[in-house]
């Protein structure tokens, strides 16, 4: 028997299309998500499938809006999400999916409770990216951030068993964090998609504008407007540390880890002295 079987049987999860739905989520998240993934592994092995349903449902929808190799137009990806999407909301009310990735996910949803409301809000950022290219303040962006990372950490917590509900607001500073610690990185990235997700009346207080990121140059002026943003995310991830006291103790060193490793990426940005057009961090 496999360890991810064994992490099945532990998570008593026995139905044989059910089990099947979960190990393909975790591959879509073992895949995609290397490094979440290894934090999952510190979690109990009954623990484990519930993450990964989640983030292989996260996964899975990002890489269809990001998939570069696509034939598809941004109008038919948005077509194929909000269909897709809309019969995953239908599934939950119903309390079971024929998706072969949505199964487990709706499982994992009645299991520990957690609310429709943050796949919603999920799906509306999945959308908002196949038609936002720049935000030009950071409520903007915080909008787009809270639904593509916020709520996956709010998703998790009900399976984390936390001993406080403060935990939840601590779980979106840390997941804004993350997100926007993978927007510092990756800025030469997101310009080659035509996209911007640092807010640009923050940038203009610095002289930057969009055409001088399109240069590919780690000016002084640029460089000190990143220094900026990774301010925000040490802000972000001091304030989240609370919250990892406030799970479970079986829980804590996943999302420590994941904390460690997520907003290291800003640490190495400074190191390569804010250069984020010729190396990533």
């Amino acid at each position: 028997m496999t360890r991810h079987a064994r992490e099945l049987d532990a998570a008593r999860i026995a139905d044989p299309h059910l089990r099947e739905s979960y190990e393909r989520c975790r591959q879509l998240n073992a895949e995609y998500g290397k490094t979440y993934y290894l934090a999952t592994l510190l979690l109990p092995p009954e623990k484990r499938p519930y993450v990964h349903a989640l983030y292989g449902f996260a996964r899975y929808a990002d890489e269809i809006v990001d998939d570069l190799q696509s034939t598809l137009t941004d109008e038919q990806k948005a077509e194929w999400l909000g269909a897709w999407g809309q019969a995953f909301l239908d599934d939950i009310e119903r309390g079971w999916s024929d998706d072969p990735v949505c199964m487990a996910v709706v499982d994992t949803v009645h299991r520990w409770s957690i609310p429709r409301e943050h796949f919603i809000a999920f799906l509306h950022s999945m959308t908002m990216d196949l038609t936002v290219t720049e935000y030009r303040t950071y409520d903007d962006l915080y909008e787009y951030v809270y639904g593509s990372a916020a709520v996956i950490g709010l998703q998790m917590v009900p399976i984390l068993e936390p001993s406080s509900p403060e935990a939840y607001a601590r779980a979106t500073d840390l997941g804004v964090a993350f997100q926007l610690a993978n927007f510092i990185r990756d800025v030469g990235e997101d310009l080659d998609r035509g996209r911007v997700y640092l807010p640009l009346d923050e940038l203009a207080e610095f002289g930057v504008t969009r055409a001088d990121l399109d240069k590919r140059v780690a000016t002084p002026a640029i460089r000190a407007a990143l220094a900026e943003q990774v301010a925000r995310v040490r802000m972000l991830e001091e304030r989240s540390r609370p919250g990892i006291d406030m799970l479970h103790p079986a829980s804590r060193d996943c999302i420590n880890a994941a904390r460690v490793l997520y907003c290291g990426i800003v640490d190495e940005v400074e190191r390569q002295d804010y250069d984020v057009f010729t190396r990533r961090a």
